[in-house]
């Protein structure tokens, strides 16, 4: 097994292993062409996105900076939009499903390193995959680690460290990460012009 192997499949791998470090020079090189286009350049932008992702659907926008590391680990179904300065470290696959919303400054890392620093000194790394489901809103500051899945039409609150898996269905922030409560049809009747949502 190499070390790409070894990498999307979970197992420590080495990551100064040169195969590896050209496909994250080749995703480097395509973020930095993608951050400096101008915003009316939006052909120009999906054709380096599509080039880049591994998977991309219908009708997506991501505000730039934006970065990763290989890029094609990651795959993403429709309605897909990322505000400024996100970072998807791609080492494990990465998924987000239909219509997610990702606020600014969030971080979404599927590697670590070992405990022991003889190996973390070595460059072994390991990576475990992300799943982010379908309708899901993740606020600002938000980072998710590595093998963390978050379930359909969840809210994440902005500043939150996601450590565990989210379910269906909740709204959930903290560091850590912790559910606060489900999301009711109540929250379909809640008016939320600011005059009344300052009301004591």
């Amino acid at each position: 097994m190499n070390e790409l192997e070894k990498m999307i499949n979970g197992f420590e791998y080495f990551s100064g292993d040169k195969d590896l470090e050209e496909m994250r020079n080749k995703a480097k090189d395509l973020c930095f062409d993608y951050n400096f286009l101008k915003s009316n350049q939006q052909k120009e932008k999906e054709d380096i996105i599509r080039k880049l992702f591994g998977k991309i659907g219908k009708n997506f926008g991501i505000n730039a900076p934006f970065y990763c590391d290989y890029g094609f680990n990651i795959e993403a179904g429709d309605n897909l939009y990322i505000n400024h300065n996100c970072v998807i470290l791609d080492c494990a696959k990465v998924k987000f499903g239909n219509n997610v919303f990702i606020a600014p400054n969030c971080g979404f890392y599927t590697a670590g390193h070992p405990l022991d620093i003889e190996r973390r000194n070595n460059c072994i790394e390991y990576a475990y995959p992300i799943t982010i489901g379908n309708d899901i809103w993740i606020g600002a500051n938000t980072i998710v680690i590595p093998g963390v899945t978050i379930g359909n039409g969840s809210v994440i609150g902005a500043g939150s460290v996601v450590v565990k898996d989210i379910p269906n269905n909740v709204i959930a922030f903290g560091n850590p990460c912790k559910i606060i409560r489900e999301i009711t049809d109540k929250d379909k009747e809640k008016n939320l012009n600011w005059e009344n949502i300052n009301k004591k």
